[in-house]
């Protein structure tokens, strides 16, 4: 019977296929005795074979697609299969106690890991992250369950989750994923954003999905729409299919627009620009057009690790992209850890409110020794190509300028030491936080730009957590209030002779845009799959025009106005 299940739209384009659940397996078992320790031996050395044969796969697999650093990871979980103190410490307890091999698996890593985790040693801390995940392996092919593995997908699926993690995320590969749908989250979660730099179809917050949908299942996810068909008609099917088809022609002739700069019917040019993860992005950038790199999430770079990347490791991801990019500008925000994007190798204190806690410039702030080798790496890329840097997070002008004086200090220590740094490196701040923009002309005199990140401004101004779907009605980014701020900003850039962009959601919004291109955005940064349908829109807008629409949308009084407001003036 077929069902239609609602959520949001998190990324737009159509997708059928068959549903593969990628679902967290039940891993509970009993602790029974055994009678013999020989053949219990045999089958718990049998399950360690089985699970260094999946990491060998998922190692070739992530060093192929994501290179070095990401397969590093999975050769310290072989490494933990191999280990022989572990090994014999299991099969002991086997022959002692004479128990499974479960229990003496659980038992025994439980040790393992409480053990380590209590030493005052980060790379102890490591390991016994990496044993809790091997043993949750070799568990699994002891029970003789399945672990879905995202990287090993070879069939054109549709993605069924309670929620996907970026990791999740990154190893997706489109030639077989086609779209995927989760119980949680909100358009703005990371999964979300990787999956429009994807350019894969997502339907996020449907709240039922993973409890709804049995792998097999036929899906239609509707990214434009904000729907899940479970086991459509074939007239519901049908309809799709043509739906798909006429997609495929408007994107034909977006495509058209590639090299074309990016100018409104009067002539007034604006910057097309891109985010992207990792070097892999450009390749998406390039192919779709884009004047620039505005955002360029760092953090991808140290996520899925099981340790810090060096300073070498980040200037080869940096020079990478600004070399592809060939003299583009290319705008890098440093590390943004905290909130929904978490690094376990730094253990750091869970909070209660992490999206307004120790996060972004705040923890760099304090970890000066590893924003200083960020800091090192970028200025030694900054000599291949059009960089620029900004800071997330910042609230007070005091966290700017100490963030710029570390970074003034590596210049001048790598200066002396003979290696190159470009001349003039602009130094911007993302701004996020509501007092920020208030106090924007203030920023204006010190930093060389701003770069609005919406995501988390409109989170912040309305109070509503973007990652909960119950108050996602209050991700609100044409309500009046978030646009007189938006304004504030602008003007404030203005002023003093600076440029302002945005590089949140909003940037690449249709019916954004217009307002956005009116109030005067120098830079629109968005996801790649975007940018030609952003220019298709932006060639056909008079800026005076807009100029007007902004005035008139700053005047009224609900989000459902300005919607009404640009319905009938563009749409």
């Amino acid at each position: 019977m077929s069902t239609i299940l609602k959520g949001i739209a998190a990324s737009s384009g159509i997708a059928i296929g068959k549903a593969y659940r990628l679902v967290e397996p039940d891993l509970s078992f009993s602790k029974t005795a055994i009678s013999n320790a020989d053949d219990e031996i045999s089958r718990f050395q049998k399950a360690i074979n089985s699970a260094k044969a999946d990491l060998e796969i998922i190692r070739e697999k992530a060093l192929a697609d994501l290179g070095e650093d990401k397969a590093a990871i999975f050769d310290a979980h072989l490494l933990v299969l191999s280990d022989p103190e572990l090994l014999s410490s299991i099969e002991e307890k086997i022959n002692t106690d004479m128990t499974n091999a479960e229990t003496a698996l659980k038992e025994t890593t439980d040790m393992f890991v409480s053990m380590f985790e209590q030493l005052d040693n980060e790379y102890m801390k490591e390991r016994a992250a990496d044993i809790k995940d091997v043993s949750k392996r070799v568990l699994a092919h002891l029970l003789g369950v399945k672990i879905p593995n995202p990287g090993l997908i070879a069939e054109e699926v549709v993605i069924i989750a309670e929620d996907l993690t970026p990791s999740d995320t990154a190893q997706l590969n489109k030639q077989f994923v086609k779209g995927f749908t989760t119980d949680i989250g909100g358009r703005t979660s990371h999964s979300a954003i990787m999956a429009r730099s994807m350019e894969i179809p997502a339907v996020v917050g449907t709240k039922s999905a993973s409890s709804s949908i049995e792998n097999g299942d036929i899906v239609i996810v509707d990214g434009l729409h904000g729907e899940v068909h479970i086991n459509p008609t074939p007239e519901i099917i049908k309809k799709y299919e043509d739906d798909l088809r006429n997609l495929e022609l408007q994107k034909a002739e977006w495509a058209l627009l590639k090299d074309e700069a990016t100018k409104t019917r009067d002539g007034k040019h604006v910057e097309l620009a891109a985010n992207i993860g990792s070097p892999q992005d450009v390749d998406n950038v390039l192919a779709n057009g884009g004047e620039g790199v505005g955002l360029y999430r760092t953090e991808f770079l140290y996520m899925e690790r099981s340790q810090l990347p060096t300073e070498d490791e980040q200037f080869e991801a940096y020079k990478s992209v600004l070399e592809k990019m060939k003299g583009k500008p290319v705008v890098v925000r440093t590390l943004d850890i905290g909130g929904d994007k978490q690094l376990p190798y730094l253990n750091l204190p869970s909070e209660m409110n992490p999206f307004l806690g120790f996060r972004a410039i705040r923890l760099c702030l304090e970890e000066q020794e590893m924003f200083r080798t960020q800091l090192r790496a970028l200025l030694r890329a900054s000599a291949f190509g059009n960089l620029k840097i900004m800071f997330p997070m910042i609230a007070t002008i005091d966290e700017f300028r100490a963030a710029k004086a570390l970074l003034e200090e590596e210049k001048a220590t790598l200066l002396e030491n003979g290696v190159e740094v470009a001349d003039g490196i602009e130094i911007g701040i993302m701004v996020e936080i509501p007092s920020t923009a208030v106090l924007a002309d203030q920023f204006a005199k010190e930093v060389d730009f701003f770069s609005i990140g919406t995501n988390d401004l409109i989170q912040y101004t309305m109070a509503a957590d973007r990652m909960n779907e119950r108050v996602s009605y209050l991700y609100q980014p044409y309500n009046p209030a978030i646009l007189r701020l938006v304004k504030m900003v602008i003007d404030a850039a203005h002023k003093e002779g600076k440029w302002a962009g945005m590089c949140g959601e909003m940037a690449g919004d249709e019916i954004a845009i217009p307002i956005l291109l009116g109030l005067g955005l120098n830079e629109f940064s968005m996801s790649a799959s975007s940018i030609l349908k952003a220019r298709s829109l932006i060639k056909k807008l008079d800026q005076n025009e807009m100029k007007q629409l902004a005035e008139d949308a700053l005047r009224l009084q609900t989000v459902n106005e300005v919607m009404e407001l640009i319905h009938n003036k563009i749409m």
